[in-house]
């Protein structure tokens, strides 16, 4: 087994890349991370940690922290203990934090039972999540609204939404600068990648973002409808739109992550064509 960390996001990618698009849904979040530390440097105010094992020239793991966010973890040997020892003890050794890993499910799971008998450190399950693709839109039920893309003008409600759609979903998710939060979603605004569902008059009751472009998938997240606009059909209308809108400009599938936790979302986005690929989980140490 040979482990490789990298100093540069750049010949991580160069290594990963081909091998992790073979199942680009799959990897989706651990790939579109690395493409915009890539693109966007100045995004991440400390430098992440990058690396790979590989047995035999065949890349087995894939690792990528930007801290003080969780180690994220691509494989296909989700039972390899040898690998997750190695991994777990190059991350002691550089005194790197681990505030919790995210991955397929049995990868995390696996890389959480080894760290916990290296170090003591007592884990406990977060986020049960699900990755779905999409490849052709079931169009909803019609209803009242159309989709637009957000202007600056609406950056005040983006990040109001924002900030109630992590609170809600993702509560253990490091609170980044309120400066950096507002640029990055400015960023996005000016990019054209978040989308609004309106109303006649209007009233703005849905928001939903593209994010982490690979090479033929797109994701959609976050979603977010406040909640006393729920149970109407605006996120379905405003999900399905945006998906269609993004293979019409030729991205060959979309892909989302659902809280596995939260039934209506689950639901919701398989009727208008999403389909489960694997389970993700996140473990936190403590």
């Amino acid at each position: 087994m040979q482990l490789t960390v990298y100093e540069h996001v750049e010949p991580f990618l160069q290594r990963v890349r081909d091998e992790l698009e073979k199942q680009e849904v799959r990897n989706c979040l651990l790939l579109g991370i690395a493409l915009r530390l890539h693109a966007y440097p100045e995004s991440v105010s400390s430098r992440p940690h990058l690396a790979t094992i590989e047995d035999g020239g065949r890349l087995v793991a894939t690792a990528l922290m930007t801290p003080p966010h969780n180690l994220v973890l691509a494989s296909d040997d989700p039972g390899e203990e040898e690998v997750w020892e190695l991994l777990a003890r190059n991350w002691q050794a550089k005194g790197w934090p681990m505030p919790g890993v995210l991955g397929p499910s049995q990868v995390a799971q696996s890389f959480a039972q080894t760290w916990q008998r290296l170090t003591g450190q007592p884990y406990w399950e977060g986020d049960r999540e699900r990755v779905f693709e999409l490849t052709r839109v079931i169009a909803p039920r019609p209803g009242p609204g159309h989709l637009r893309t957000a202007t600056l003008a609406d950056l005040e409600l983006v990040l109001a939404w924002v900030q109630a759609f992590f609170e809600e979903a993702l509560p253990d998710t490091p609170k980044e600068d309120a400066e950096e939060t507002r640029r990055s979603w400015g960023r996005r605004i000016e990019q054209g990648g978040i989308y609004l569902w309106e109303l006649e008059g209007g009233e703005i009751v849905s928001l939903a973002a593209q994010t982490r472009p690979v090479s033929t998938v797109i994701s959609v997240g976050p979603v977010y409808t406040p909640p006393e606009q729920r149970g109407k059909g605006y996120a379905s209308r405003c999900v399905a739109a945006l998906s269609q809108l993004l293979l019409d400009r030729g991205w060959q599938r979309c892909s989302l992550f659902t809280d596995l936790a939260n039934p209506t979302s689950n639901s919701i986005y398989q009727k208008i064509g999403y389909r489960p690929v694997c389970d993700f989980n996140k473990y936190l140490f403590g």
